[in-house]
Parts: C-alpha cells; sequence; structure tokens
C-alpha cells in the first residue's frame, strides 16, 4: 500500500486491537504477524490486503485528520508510547478519567466513537477520504484472462498443474474490486463454450455408446464444476446474492440441461434409449443397471421438473400402454391364480426396477398403474372367472391363491368390496343350502357340525388369507347369523349337539380341548335370535343328563353355563345353576335320611331320591303311577324324613323322570342286571307275581299313562336285543289286545343290558307345545321391558317404543313388533299406559 490513507480509532465489535506507531513499517512492529489487526470489512473498505505489510501515519497526522482535542492527544500519546494496545485497555483506561464523553464522527463513511472530557456538544468538521487507491485499468482483463485459461485447463483435465490459491486470490480481488459482473458473465459464455463442445460429442456417438459418452461428460463437468466454484466461492458468498445471480453449482446444472441433455438431438434420443432399455429388461434381458442410475441421478440432478419431463411421464405413458396388452393377453388364456401371479411378479419387478435406478417417488406411480391395468380394469372378470375364480378358491381350501388376491386386491380402490361381496354371496347361498338339506335335518350333532366346520374353515380363510380383516370377519358373522336362523330348529340342534357331546363325546379329551369346542359353541349360539329358545330346550336337557347321572363331566357342564352368564347375564342362568345346587343337596339329604333311619330300614331295594326346586327344573306333566310295594314303605319313611326336617314345603315324586336297576333271572342260568325307566320297573315287577298279564290289567295295576306305557312296552318287547318280555300277538305295534309274558329266552352278552324307551311318535306336537311356552314366556318380558322404558321417557311414541324393546330384548329373543304392539294394548287396559288425547300414537306412562 502507498501514502495517502490515515487510520481512524474504531471503538466497535468488529476490532481485536490497534497497532499505532509513529511513522514506522507495520511490518516491523514486534508481534505483527501473530496478531489480527482490523476485521475483514475494515480492509475490504480501504481496498487493503490485510496479509501485505503497510505504513501508517503518525498520531500527528491522525489528531489533524480527526480534530482530536490537545486533552485527547495528550491521552493518546501516553497509550501510543509502546507502540501496541488493546481496545479495551483504551476504554478502560478513558473511562476512568472524569469529565470524558463520547462524541461520535465520520471518517471514511464509516462512524467512528471517540471520547472526549468535554461534555458540552461540540460542532465536528467531517471530511471526505483524500487518498484513493489508484487501480490498473487492465487489471480486471489480465486476471479474467488468468482465470479463463484456469477453467479451460480444468474442463481439458489440465488442472494439476493451477494454483488454486492464487486462483482463488485473483477471483476475490475481482469481486473486492467491483468487477463480480465481469468475473459472473465470463463464467457463463466459457462454461456455455465448453459444454456445446460436450454436445455435439454426444451426438456423434452412436448406438449403445450413447449413454457411456453422456455420462462419461456429466461426471467430467461435475468434477470442472466442483472446481470452478472452490475457486469462485467468494463470488458465490458475496457477489451472487447481493446481485440476485444464480449460485455457480446451480448456474453449471441449469447450462447443462439446457446445452446439452434439453438439445433437440439429444432429449429425445435420450428419452427413447432410456425406455427401449426398460423394455428390454421387462422382456427378462439384461441391461447396465449401474449406468441407468447414473443417467436417472443426473436428471434428478438438474431438477424434478426435468425428471418428470424427460423420463417419469413418458416413462409411465409407456408403461400403462404395455401392462394394458399384456394384462389382456394374460387374462385371455391364463386362470385366475395364474394370472394373479403374473401380476403379482410384474408389481414386484417395477418396485425393484424404481429402488435400483428410478427415484424413489416414482414408486407410487408406476405402483398405481400396473394396479390399474392388471388389477382394477380387470377385477369383476377375475373374482368371476369359471372353475378358478374366487369361489372355486373357497371351495377348495386355495390358501396361497386367497392371499394373493386379498394382498393384489387391497391396493386397488374398491378391490376388498369385491371379494367380500363375492364370499358373503356364496357363503350364503352355501349356508342356506346347508340348513335346509332335509338330509341334514335328520341328524342334529352331523348339522351342527357341518355349521362348525364352515365356520372353522372360514375363520382360517380370514385368519391366514385375509390378515384378519374385521371387515371380513364382520362379513362372515352376519352370513353366518343370517342363514341359521333360517332355521327355527336351530337352538333345539345346537343344544342336542351340546347334549350329545357332554353325555359321551368328551372322554379322553384335554380340558383345552374341551374348551376350545365349547367356545365354538357358544360362537354358534351369539347368531341365535331365539336364545330363550335354546335356553328351553338346553335346561330340558341338562336336567336328563343330571338325573340319569349321564353327564361325563362336571367342570365342562359348569363351564358352558358361566360362560352362558357372561354372555347373557345372571337372570339366563340363574336356573340353570339352581339345577347343580339342587344335585348337590339332594346327595347331602340321602345322605342324611340313610344317616338317621339306616338301621331302621329293613333289607331291600336302595333308594335314591333328587329333591328339585319346581322353578328351576323343566316342569314336566305330573303322571303318578302305583310303585311296588317293596318300594312304598321306603318312599314314604323319605317323604316322612324331609317334611320333618323342612317346614312349609311339599314333595311330589315324578316317576316319568326316574330309573331303576333291576337283578333279573331268564330261564335256568341268565342272569341280568337291567337298567330302566321307573315305569318300565313297576311293569317288570308285576312278573314276579303273574306269569301272563293282559294290555288292560299291566294299565290297571299301574296307572301308568296310556301313551307313556305303550312306550314302556314297546321297547321292552319288540326292540331285538332288549325283549327280555314278549306278546302275543307278535307285531311292532302295542294293543289293547295283547298279552305280555316274560321272555324266558332272552339272552345278551352283557351282563349289564340298558333298556331304553322308545322316542314318542308325536314329537311335532311336543315342539310346538314347547314353543308355544316359550311364546308365552316371552309376553312378561316384553312387558316389562315397555313399562321399564316408558318410566324413564314418560312420554314416547309408537315407532320409539318398537325399537327400544327389541333393542332391550335383544339379548335373549327378537321381539315381533306385533307382539309388542299386543302387549302395549294388554298394558293400556291394566292402566299402566295411556294414548295421549290429541295423538294416538303417543304413549304416556302412568305412575
Amino acid at each position: 500500500m502507498t501514502t495517502g490513507m490515515t487510520m481512524g480509532i474504531w471503538l466497535g465489535n468488529s476490532l481485536s486491537f490497534l497497532s499505532w506507531t509513529k511513522g514506522k513499517n507495520v511490518s516491523s512492529l514486534r508481534g505483527f504477524r501473530k496478531a489480527t489487526l482490523l476485521s475483514t470489512w475494515t480492509w475490504k473498505k480501504f481496498n487493503m490486503d490485510p496479509l501485505e505489510t503497510m505504513e501508517l501515519y503518525n498520531l500527528n497526522d491522525i489528531v489533524s485528520s480527526v480534530y482530536l482535542s490537545s486533552e485527547t492527544y495528550s491521552l493518546f500519546s501516553k497509550l501510543f508510547a509502546n507502540g501496541l494496545f488493546y481496545v479495551n485497555d483504551l476504554r478502560a483506561l478513558i473511562r476512568s478519567r472524569k469529565g470524558l464523553s463520547i462524541l461520535r464522527f465520520k471518517f471514511g463513511g464509516y462512524e467512528r466513537v471517540n471520547m472526549n472530557s468535554n461534555h458540552k456538544k461540540r460542532n465536528f468538521q467531517i471530511e471526505a477520504f483524500k487518498h484513493k487507491v489508484v487501480v490498473d485499468p487492465k487489471y480486471a482483463d489480465k486476471t479474467w484472462r488468468l482465470l479463463e485459461h484456469a477453467i479451460n485447463e480444468i474442463y481439458n483435465h489440465n488442472a494439476s498443474g493451477l494454483s488454486f490459491e492464487e486462483l482463488y486470490r485473483n477471483a476475490y480481488n475481482m469481486v473486492l474490486h467491483k468487477f463480480g459482473e465481469k468475473l459472473y458473465t465470463g463464467l457463463v459464455s466459457t462454461m456455455t463454450h465448453h459444454l456445446t463442445s460436450m454436445s455435439k460429442s454426444i451426438q456423434d456417438t452412436h448406438g449403445e455408446m450413447f449413454l457411456e459418452e453422456l455420462n462419461n461428460k456429466w461426471t467430467d463437468h461435475n468434477k470442472a464444476l466442483q472446481m470452478i466454484r472452490d475457486i469462485l466461492m467468494y463470488m458465490d458468498r458475496t457477489y451472487v446474492p447481493s446481485s440476485h445471480k444464480t449460485p455457480v453449482h446451480e448456474l453449471g446444472l441449469n447450462l447443462w440441461r439446457d446445452n446439452v441433455i434439453h438439445l433437440t438431438g439429444i432429449q429425445t434420443r435420450l428419452q427413447t434409449t432410456l425406455l427401449q432399455l426398460i423394455h428390454t429388461e421387462r422382456t427378462g434381458q439384461i441391461i447396465n443397471r449401474g449406468l441407468m442410475r447414473n443417467i436417472v441421478k443426473m436428471l434428478t440432478d438438474l431438477g424434478p421438473s426435468v425428471y418428470k419431463l424427460d423420463l417419469e411421464t413418458p416413462f409411465l405413458e409407456v408403461s400403462a400402454g404395455f401392462y394394458r396388452v399384456e394384462s389382456q393377453e394374460f387374462i385371455e388364456c391364463c386362470e385366475c391364480g395364474d394370472y394373479l401371479q403374473k401380476a403379482e411378479r410384474r408389481l414386484n419387478e417395477e418396485i425393484d426396477r424404481v429402488s435400483h435406478y428410478l427415484d424413489s417417488k416414482t414408486e407410487i406411480k408406476i405402483t398405481n398403474v400396473v394396479e390399474k391395468e392388471m388389477i382394477a380394469n380387470h377385477m369383476t372378470r377375475l373374482v368371476h372367472m369359471e372353475n378358478s375364480g374366487l369361489v372355486n378358491m373357497l371351495v377348495n381350501d386355495k390358501y396361497d391363491d386367497l392371499k394373493r388376491i386379498y394382498t393384489l386386491f387391497h391396493r386397488v380402490p374398491h378391490g376388498l368390496d369385491t371379494i367380500r361381496e363375492v364370499m358373503t354371496s356364496y357363503l350364503r347361498d352355501t349356508g342356506k343350502n346347508l340348513v335346509t338339506d332335509p338330509e341334514k335335518l335328520k341328524d342334529p350333532v352331523e348339522f351342527v357340525q357341518c355349521l362348525l366346520n364352515e365356520k372353522d374353515k372360514f375363520d382360517k380363510i380370514i385368519g391366514f388369507s385375509f390378515n384378519n380383516d374385521k371387515t371380513f370377519q364382520n362379513s362372515l358373522n352376519s352370513s353366518f347369523e343370517f342363514f341359521i336362523n333360517l332355521n327355527p330348529r336351530s337352538p333345539e340342534f345346537i343344544s342336542l349337539f351340546v347334549d350329545d357331546k357332554l353325555r359321551k363325546g368328551l372322554k379322553g379329551v384335554s380340558e383345552e380341548d374341551v374348551e376350545i369346542l365349547l367356545d365354538k359353541v357358544m360362537m354358534l349360539f351369539r347368531y341365535l335370535h331365539e336364545k330363550d329358545l335354546f335356553e328351553k330346550y338346553y335346561k330340558q336337557h341338562l336336567a336328563k343328563r343330571l338325573l340319569s347321572g349321564k353327564d361325563s363331566s362336571d367342570d365342562a357342564e359348569k363351564s358352558l353355563v358361566l360362560k352362558l352368564k357372561t354372555e347373557c347375564g345372571y337372570q339366563f342362568t340363574s336356573k340353570l345353576e339352581g339345577m347343580f345346587t339342587d344335585m348337590k343337596t339332594s346327595q347331602d339329604t340321602v345322605q342324611g335320611f340313610y344317616a338317621t333311619h339306616g338301621s331302621d330300614l329293613p333289607t331291600g331295594p336302595i333308594l335314591t331320591v333328587q329333591v328339585l326346586t319346581t322353578g328351576s327344573w323343566p316342569s314336566q306333566p305330573g303322571a303318578s303311577c302305583n310303585l311296588p310295594s317293596e318300594l312304598t314303605s321306603i318312599c314314604e319313611k323319605f317323604k316322612s324324613y324331609y317334611l320333618g326336617t323342612h317346614t312349609g314345603r311339599r314333595l311330589t315324586w315324578q316317576t316319568n323322570m326316574g330309573t331303576a336297576d333291576l337283578k333279573a333271572n331268564f330261564g335256568k342260568s341268565q342272569k341280568h342286571e337291567l337298567t330302566v325307566s321307573t315305569y318300565q320297573m313297576c311293569v317288570l315287577m308285576l312278573f314276579n307275581k303273574s306269569e301272563r298279564l293282559s294290555y288292560k290289567e299291566v294299565e290297571q295295576m299301574t296307572e301308568i299313562p296310556s301313551v307313556d306305557l305303550k312306550r314302556c312296552l314297546q321297547s321292552m318287547a319288540c326292540v331285538k336285543g332288549k325283549n327280555v318280555i314278549r306278546k302275543e300277538p307278535m307285531s311292532k305295534e302295542i294293543l289293547e289286545d295283547d298279552v305280555f309274558f316274560v321272555n324266558e329266552k332272552f339272552a345278551s352278552k352283557f351282563y349289564k343290558v340298558k333298556i331304553g324307551t322308545v322316542v314318542a311318535v308325536k314329537e311335532e306336537p311336543e315342539k310346538m307345545e314347547t314353543r308355544q311356552r316359550v311364546e308365552e314366556d316371552r309376553k312378561p318380558q316384553i312387558e316389562a321391558a315397555i313399562v321399564r322404558i316408558m318410566k324413564a321417557r314418560r312420554v314416547l311414541d309408537h315407532n320409539n317404543v318398537i325399537a327400544e324393546v327389541i333393542q332391550q330384548l335383544q339379548s335373549r329373543f327378537l321381539a315381533n313388533p306385533g307382539e309388542i304392539k299386543k302387549r302395549i294394548e294388554s298394558l293400556i287396559e291394566r292402566d299402566f299406559l295411556e294414548r295421549d288425547a290429541s295423538d294416538r300414537k303417543l304413549y304416556q306412562y302412568l305412575a
């Protein structure tokens, strides 16, 4: 630096410390090279390089320049004596003097801070900077030629001989001396020249080397651009933002785009080549994925719009056409399962292609294209394809194909709805055929087992193939609920199935398997609309099992009752639990009887009594009969004992519900133990006193009802292998003129012989009677629900009463709106409700 510059004192944050000397060269000062003198902006202001040696003027020049007072001058003289001082020292010293004030003045265009001891405001004369730096007029041209040469060398791969520090300094000085525009314009021109040359080289390349050449030139340009950006870093940081220019790296990308990629001869050729390579790969051939990845990376680096315009959009259009044609060819010659495999493979190929060399955002777009052309456009035809569609998969348990169709259809709009509708339709048709099949209705156990098998099958399909989709599970439940209730005997059949399993079907089965079976039964129970009808049948069957002692597991019985209680509440199972309580109490009662009267009882039959609470057990028509004299005395003693220990009770013998074990001798050597009903026991005991008895005599002596007596005699005289008595004339029917006698030739390979009772012929009337009893039991429940609702609402219209009653009672049965209306009329007649005077559809509760 030359003469003509005067330094002022800057007390701002940008200054670390100042070095002052009287006419000496700064470079000769002690410690100059180890200290930072002024901040960057200060050197810029005076066009000075901080690394160059400079000469600062002495204190007299400074004082004359800034008009310091003599008092301040005296202060500064003491400070400058050592040649070096810190600003903090200066501040501290000035603050320690009394009477100094802060004065501001302008020097060289920047605000400076000075301290003065005078409190009064003084006027200062501000003078402009008088010494200007003179720059060589040819400096900019010379410097740019150096930089231009360097850029050319970089593009020509001769950058090893360049001094990047020197180049950076030159670019730095050009910007510093206000030649940023010349530098930026020259850069654009030089880069454009080289890119034009590159584009010609790329265009002249033919065949498979086209992409290789493009990739090589792109790599060269990127390397050159990186070096150029490092050289022009200072311009990037200062000139470019202030002039709103494009940064160097982005500029290089834009020039490559405009001068290479978007040239007509290259753009179309590049697009065609890329699409042709993708098509080649789709046909099963191998391509250079690394090269493809580099080219696609180049397009994405040039900006999303370039990638989308030059590759993605045409790629999606071509792909749509390709898969449209291919899907049509496949569907004409393939079965549904094979077609789905091909569609799945194509989908995975496109996802793999994106992961290897396309932009990740393209994945959702290309998969949408494949899904639309190969799945969405053929959904209906696929699911209804004859001999291979969805129904065929369901019938033949093709779990893998079902899983594939679910996965693929899940990807398209309304795909799962299509599968669900077909499955629901098939399931309802199948279930309807099942519950109305006359052959299935002949065997209730098989009927229910078929239902369970069907449910297990679809549970497995939904769990394995349909990913436990809740919507499919709901459709399955609604379908089962639909067709199970088409058969009015479903509640009875389910109860009979339980009865069969709990009588004999659970022997040797683990507790876990028992629980699984009971859970399946409960699942069918939930589908029933008439749960109270099931309760009625179940109570009858449970009573027979308990009284006959044929329940295979008390734990299983109680477990099922607990499940019913959880499902329907305490009221549903209170009577069932009462039945178990009676059985336990009866055992204690019989033990107490024999403990009290055992020594007084003569040797004879052993009596076992179950004392049943009338309200808990299913009502049976009370039909007494004349018991044998051997039993009469012990029965009377038990009755006296029971009534003596329980006051206010009444005992009624239910002989139609009892059993007996008899020891019988046939001929000379045949001895057997017969298990018979109480009625059968009464008949057989008559032959101890008479060899032959007519039907009229048996009826008169036992007083068993005619219907039950005929069934009793038929089971002992007409059933092969159980005919312990014979009749004349021999026939399958019991007539009033028949005569009966003991079959002395009866023989059996078993010592214990169980003789059952022929099933009543009038089965249908009994079922009608059971249903009628259920209907009668529903009436008070409907009335109670109406009263509860009206008591809470006070005033309610007819339709809402119907709706709320149905909702409240749906856990037990599906109330009939007609029956609800009748119950409302009955409650009005009994003054529980009344109609509104102005609106007859409005009901009011009467307290």
